[in-house]
């Protein structure tokens, strides 16, 4: 029999079956959601269970399950991109989530909410500017936020193959029954079923958590006919033992994804690539200086494992944990992912469990487990200096020690909030450095050089038709520039940097910068600092 040719084996190889469900690969990305609102791991899922007993009580039609279940899975990813904003404003984004459970967010009680947490660890002269912008605003940047964070949560939906009856509803993740959420004009059955089973079910499962049965009905008593759906609420009041469950004694999530129906959706290999390349993508979010950072370290580990003639299988894994390496820092808070100075013990001890929660969110199922395994090795040490687990020598796999050198690397080459990129010179000089400490594995800093070594060659056009200069500013705002900043960058006037952001909105179909980064992640362009060449 003849050799078959690579490409029509690829192609096949990436239709096979990856034995993994997306709704499994969502409930992973669902804990890193819980610690981005400052809860522990599953309260996303158990709100799932919540909402779902809620909706059989309601006569929901158990087809429609499904979208239930992602529309509360991914109800706070748009809190992904908008925490960069967030933390400007009120300072420790998680800290401001968590606590936002305790007020029902409309009219004064809101108003004073926001305003007790506005700048938040900075100055009293600057907490009184912040909060004289936001009173002077009327509140409208946090509308265009709250906006801003529905239209990034459905293009995420869309990316993992959900159709309108998920994204449609995460649209009103921020109406309220009464109609003084966003938009103001969505209200009572106008919002989707699913979204206003979510409304109780989220906020009932952190009062159910913490003070039982009482505090989840008085919560829900409190809100009915306010944020809350009133029928909802009944039925819960009716049923709330059933309903709300017993998290010591119910069965496990996986238990409940493999026995409904409705989540049995497999990934194929090419469909788990993708969605763990959007995973990626609003990973790399929460801060405007990682962008891209996931995907490059992905790639450029992949090359270098190839280069060190790993096998195939290792290869891909290799990859596929760069995509989630950084899973864990949706747990870090964005004050101290973007912190302009030197942390603290305390923030840099935050910062190392970023590699722990990574390992934990992916310690289920087996297939996630094998990626998480590698992925949390990025910043393990040969000489046992690394962290979270501190393995040394021979602990530290082949894949692990190509993976730590690919993310060292590539941060180097990266603008932080302390310092500047270095260039690849320095970064080169730092690596041969920490081979002789004895830090870094010899053979993966030269896999991972010949592999930096491989450039891609210019490209002829830019995506959507962007013009070289429009790649720049792209580039520059997906980084968290402001329009200011990029003229000074560039040595155009803040206007004209403003015209180019207009057009590159346009010509991308982009409406936000969270939308417009995304597009530049998914187009490559920031696989390099430099301003590109086209």
């Amino acid at each position: 029999m003849a050799a078959q040719s690579p490409a029509p084996y690829r192609a096949q190889a990436g239709e096979r079956d990856s034995g993994l469900r997306l709704a499994e690969l969502v409930a992973a990305f669902s804990l890193a959601l819980d610690l981005g609102m400052g809860q522990p791991l599953e309260h996303v899922l158990r709100s799932w269970l919540i909402a779902a007993r809620l909706g059989d009580h309601l006569g929901v039609d158990p087809a429609r399950r499904g979208s239930l279940y992602y529309v509360v899975n991914l109800a706070w990813v748009g809190c992904v991109a908008d925490t960069p904003a967030v933390a400007a404003v009120f300072g420790d984004d998680i800290l401001y989530r968590a606590e936002s459970y305790e007020v029902d967010l409309a009219g004064l009680p809101l108003l004073w909410f926001m305003l007790r947490h506005v700048g938040v660890g900075r100055p009293a002269a600057e907490r009184l500017r912040i909060a004289a912008g936001l009173l002077g605003s009327g509140g409208s940047a946090v509308e265009q936020g709250l906006r801003s964070h529905c239209l990034t949560t459905a293009q995420m939906a869309d990316r993992l193959g959900l159709g309108a009856d998920v994204r449609e509803p995460l649209q009103h993740v921020f109406t309220r029954w009464d109609g003084k959420g966003v938009p103001r004009d969505v209200r009572g059955n106008d919002i989707a079923l699913s979204t206003r089973l979510f409304h109780v079910a989220d906020v009932v499962e952190v009062f159910h958590r913490t003070g039982g049965i009482d505090a989840a009905l008085q919560v829900a008593r409190e809100r009915r006919g306010g944020q809350f759906d009133p029928a909802i609420v009944d039925v819960l009041c009716a049923n709330a033992e059933e309903v709300l469950g017993d998290p010591a004694t119910e069965a496990d999530w996986h238990a409940f994804i493999a026995a409904e129906p409705a989540l049995q959706r497999h990934l194929t290999e090419r469909e788990l690539d993708a969605a763990l390349e959007t995973i990626a993508d609003f990973t790399d979010l929460r801060s405007p200086s990682r962008a891209g950072h996931s995907r490059a370290v992905a790639q450029l580990a992949a090359r270098a494992a190839a280069s060190a003639g790993l096998p195939d299988a290792d290869i891909v894994s290799v990859r596929r944990a760069g995509l989630l390496h950084d899973i864990g820092m949706h747990g870090v808070s964005a004050t101290i992912l973007d912190k302009a100075g030197p942390l603290s013990r305390s923030e840099a001890e935050r910062m190392r469990m970023h590699s722990y929660y990574a390992e934990r969110m992916l310690a289920r199922p087996p297939i996630l487990a094998r990626l998480g395994a590698v992925a949390a090795l990025a910043h393990e040490r040969c000489d046992g200096s690394g962290y979270h687990r501190g393995l040394s020598g021979p602990a530290i796999p082949a894949t692990g020690r190509i993976l730590a050198v690919a993310c060292a690397y590539l941060a180097m080459t990266e603008p932080r909030a302390h310092r500047p990129a270095l260039t690849s010179k320095q970064a080169v000089a730092q690596l041969r450095s920490d081979v002789r400490a004895g830090r870094l594995d010899a053979a993966a800093v030269d896999a991972v050089l010949a592999a930096a070594g491989e450039a891609h060659g210019k490209r002829r056009s830019g995506p959507a038709g962007l013009t070289p200069r429009e790649v720049e500013v792209l580039v520059l705002i997906a980084r968290g520039a402001s329009n200011r900043q990029v003229a000074l960058e560039l040595g155009i006037s803040p206007k004209t940097a403003g015209t180019y952001v207009e057009r590159i909105y346009t010509k991308t179909g982009a409406s936000t910068r969270s939308t417009a980064t995304l597009f530049a992640m998914q187009h490559g362009l920031l696989d390099t600092l430099e301003p590109l060449d086209l």
